[in-house]
């Protein structure tokens, strides 16, 4: 077996999500990422209709997503906000619908607290916050008072602005920092440690080489003491490499998940559950014997 897969002793060995607890080690877990948008840079305006939301949720469940990610805002870069109230117009039909029919945890991809608390109550058990809990002073709090769970993410920047020439001195190192601040901060709140994923933002204030980087050196995370999320799913720095458009990225995507996973990663954050389904099942067999 690999030296390590029986995962560091500094990991939680659950991760709680709503009434699910996560064994951690045992495979690697896919949310399956639901945009209820117009906009978003994959898939925009493929799944704005709620039926079409629901049936696409369902699919993915059926091929192994253990989590389905459901977001209302295109957080792209260059993106511009939506207003809270359309951001749930999007997003709590599904989840009230979704929360019926599905027997996954639901996430809300969202940094409003507004939004979080509304579809919390609609059903998700899971705040994915591309900001870290730094946009809305409040999130912390109410992810800690709805007994929820919450991915924190390094965010560099805003959406609008996180591209434009992002720099670091030390990228793995100042993500970390980050992120081991905005868990703290979370902690502080009375979100329990079990209830905490980290995420390092590939793409989210990055470069080419700076996304690189961090899956490669993905495995420091875990020295933060918490389980790891990532999300490389069809991004723009996979385009980058290969020379191809986003409806053309299913290889890169494979390729960037796989070497996370040797890298410790407990979750992946995908749009083709299926395919990457498979890949981690084979993944997993060859890493941790299982």
């Amino acid at each position: 077996m690999w030296p390590w897969s029986q995962r560091g002793n500094s990991v939680r060995r659950i991760f709680k999500c709503g009434d699910r607890a996560f064994k951690l080690g045992e495979r690697t877990y896919i949310m399956g990422i639901l945009n209820v948008t117009p906009d978003s840079f994959s898939d925009g305006g493929m799944f704005l209709d709620p039926e079409a939301a629901i049936a696409h949720a369902r699919l993915m469940v059926q091929q192994g997503a253990d989590i389905i990610d459901i977001g209302g805002e295109s957080s792209r870069p260059g993106s511009d906000p939506v207003s809270v109230d359309e951001e749930k117009r999007r997003v709590l039909p599904v989840i009230r619908r979704l929360a019926k029919e599905l027997d996954v945890p639901l996430s809300i991809d969202t940094y409003k607290s507004v939004v979080a608390r509304d579809a919390i109550d609609a059903g998700a058990s899971l705040v994915n916050d591309i900001s870290g809990l730094r946009f809305s002073h409040d999130m912390a709090a109410i992810v800690a008072e709805k007994k929820a769970s919450v991915v924190v993410m390094h965010i560099k920047g805003t959406p609008k602005t996180m591209q434009k020439a992002p720099r670091y001195k030390d990228v793995v190192k100042e993500v970390m920092e980050q992120l081991r601040a905005q868990t703290a901060m979370a902690r502080k709140a009375g979100v329990p440690r079990d209830r905490i994923l980290v995420d390092p933002g590939i793409g989210f204030g990055k470069t080419v080489d700076h996304n690189c980087e961090l899956i490669a050196e993905v495995g420091q995370l875990r020295r933060l003491g918490y389980p790891v999320l990532i999300g490389t799913s069809r991004k723009t720095f996979i385009g980058k490499i290969l020379g191809t458009e986003v409806d053309d990225r299913l290889e890169g995507t494979l390729a960037s998940n796989v070497v996370a996973v040797l890298g410790g990663v407990d979750f992946v954050r995908v749009h083709d559950v299926k395919e990457i389904k498979r890949a981690l099942t084979m993944a997993d067999r060859l890493i941790r014997g299982r």
